[in-house]
């Protein structure tokens, strides 16, 4: 795991919703925790005020819920877990994200007519 991001700040940005999302898909998480697993998965380490505003947003937008959970000797956290909504939402979004990419691999494909082909 590494603090620096391994894409460029903005598209760590654009796909900061749907990536937070992916992290719950495996059950409920705190904070950190999804801080943690992006981290892991190439997004570098999000401060709190990256990662809190959007998962504000997704709870707002029903995504996401949120419950306080109490801490075994220490305090305790809140704790997010996708909702079945979040769930459909990160399927189609997902799909919306893949359906870019290959549009912009297509795109990015030129003709050779020496080869009879693309390049």
């Amino acid at each position: 795991m590494t603090d620096a991001p391994h894409w460029p700040a903005p598209w760590i940005r654009a796909g900061l919703d749907l990536a937070v999302l992916g992290s719950l898909t495996r059950g409920p998480r705190h904070g950190y925790a999804i801080a943690q697993e992006l981290a892991a998965h190439g997004f570098g380490l999000l401060k709190g005020g990256s990662l809190y505003p959007v998962l504000n947003r997704l709870e707002e937008a029903g995504s996401v819920e949120a419950a306080w959970v109490e801490g075994t000797g220490g305090p305790g956290k809140r704790e997010y877990h996708l909702t079945a909504a979040g769930r459909t939402r990160l399927q189609a979004e997902l799909t919306q994200w893949r359906e870019l990419a290959d549009t912009l691999s297509e795109m990015a494909r030129t003709d050779d007519p020496s080869t009879g082909g693309t390049r």
